[in-house]
């Protein structure tokens, strides 16, 4: 027997397919990364700026064991679902991943992500999930124009323009942009007319190859009830000859603008904001209004940028406790205190912790600004302030970062014992994961579950469930 007889047993097969090659697919399913998703021969294929429904030719891009991203060629037959975007740069700019996604699928997706990761990663069956809650305005869905805050980074065109924008899918190609679709449609004339002046203005716009230059980003931020306007400009030291006379002007050709300011950001890296902030012209904050209460907000002040469907999933959060005034609640990665303070007009004691100290000022200053005195803060980690602070709360708050809560506080929780615990999360899986967790054991049992779309037009989902102790 020659030794091209002998069995080959231990070689992996051969994947077929290979980088650049074109192919044709039907895109069956949407990934929580915005992505369409495919299937030919063994592989998954994600591609961009697809539906399901949509049949496709697609260059393959990555190739891997079992999947490969891919990106769009040809349209061959257009999905049901696909809808013509409402911006002109959809298909290059970065913001959004699914202006060609008709809303109502949109939501009808983001609630099976959910269901999805809960019953796969958390292991339920029979979720009690709510229809997803869309932020509204007069009972019509606002699925365009909901953003409060933008932060666009700068860079000169080749002709030498001031351009602001986003970045185009996968590259640092700046998409500039005059207006933008999803953001309050207030801020539009700002964002066309301060670019121009920091043109004539000759400022050095930041080069992040080479760290130089001057200005980084312009972030606008507005008070959707109040439509108070704080214009803050990004730079690298802050050298801006003329800013305070052009601050000047910027305040009166805006009559809503209430305040500009100057944040200093030295660092190579790509965290927008720097820590230093100063007020160059009017007030470094905004007032709103949320919940019935008013609210300072600052440049820099993490606050949900769709306050409609904030507002609308603190109602529902409300109404599932149902509140009796004698309560003690603890809302742990509190912020400003955005859930905190309205939950703490129906309770008799609340506590807020939150490792940001410049979050805590705030949520101090808008409990004085709302004469609410049954309210406390606390500056550190949960993972070390829930275990000090020596009662039993009835409820727990959970409003976690994406990567979801440290296992030390799942742990302090379920020793702690409180009655109910109400989860937020901007991430079904890793709500999914630490839900689990918590109802190991049968300590505590699933009774809700509300998706929320906080983002319309992005794959992005907010969710909050609710469990009690059994």
């Amino acid at each position: 027997m020659t030794k091209s007889n002998f069995p080959i047993l231990s070689q992996k097969p051969v994947n077929p397919c290979q980088q650049g090659q074109l192919i044709e697919i039907d895109i069956t399913d949407l990934a929580d990364t915005g992505d369409g998703i495919g299937r030919f021969e063994q592989l998954v294929v994600f591609v961009p700026d697809t539906v399901p429904g949509d049949r496709v030719a697609v260059r393959l891009q990555q190739v891997k064991s079992t999947y490969a991203t891919a990106k769009l060629e040809t349209l061959i037959k257009l999905s049901e679902h696909r809808i013509r975007p409402n911006c002109i740069v959809a298909d290059k700019c970065g913001g959004c991943q699914w202006q060609h996604v008709n809303y109502d699928y949109q939501l009808k997706t983001k609630q099976n992500q959910v269901i999805q990761a809960l019953e796969r990663i958390g292991g339920f069956s029979d979720l009690p999930c709510d229809e997803i809650l869309a932020g509204k305005i007069d009972n019509f869905p606002q699925f365009l124009g909901y953003r409060n805050k933008a932060t666009y980074p700068l860079a000169r065109s080749v002709a030498g323009q001031v351009q602001a924008g986003y970045y185009q899918k996968g590259t640092h190609k700046l998409v500039n942009l005059n207006q933008c679709p999803v953001q309050d449609p207030r801020l539009d004339p700002l964002l066309k007319d301060v670019k121009e002046d920091i043109h004539w203005m000759k400022w050095p716009v930041y080069d992040e190859k080479e760290h130089t230059g001057e200005v980084r980003h312009l972030s606008l931020r507005i008070g959707r009830r109040t439509g108070e306007i704080l214009l803050t400009v990004i730079a690298r030291t802050g050298d801006l000859p003329g800013l305070e006379t052009q601050a000047s002007d910027w305040l009166k050709s805006y009559p809503k603008l209430v305040g500009v300011c100057l944040n200093i950001n030295a660092a190579k890296t790509n965290v927008i904001f720097g820590s230093e902030t100063r007020c160059i012209a009017g007030r470094p904050f905004l007032r709103e209004e949320f919940a019935g209460l008013e609210f300072q907000l600052r440049a820099n002040t993490f606050f949900q940028v769709n306050t409609e469907a904030a507002e609308g999933l603190l109602q529902v959060i409300a109404a599932e406790l149902n509140l009796q005034g004698n309560e003690i609640l603890v809302d742990a990665y509190c912020g400003i205190g955005t859930f905190t303070l309205p939950l703490a007009k129906q309770v008799q004691i609340a506590i807020g912790l939150e490792v940001q100290p410049e979050a805590i000022a705030q949520a101090e200053l808008n409990a004085q600004l709302n004469d609410l005195t049954n309210v406390t803060f606390h500056v550190g980690t949960v993972e070390e302030l829930l275990p000090q602070l020596g009662l039993k709360p009835d409820i727990v708050l959970l409003d976690p970062p994406r990567k979801g809560c440290d296992r030390t506080v799942l742990e302090t929780i379920k020793e702690m014992q409180p009655n109910r615990i109400v989860y937020v999360s901007c991430k079904p899986a890793t709500l999914a994961r630490d839900l689990k967790f918590l109802c190991e054991n049968g300590d505590y049992k699933l009774v809700r579950v509300q998706p929320a779309d906080f983002f319309p037009q992005t794959s992005h989902v907010e969710c909050v469930a609710f469990l009690v102790k059994q």
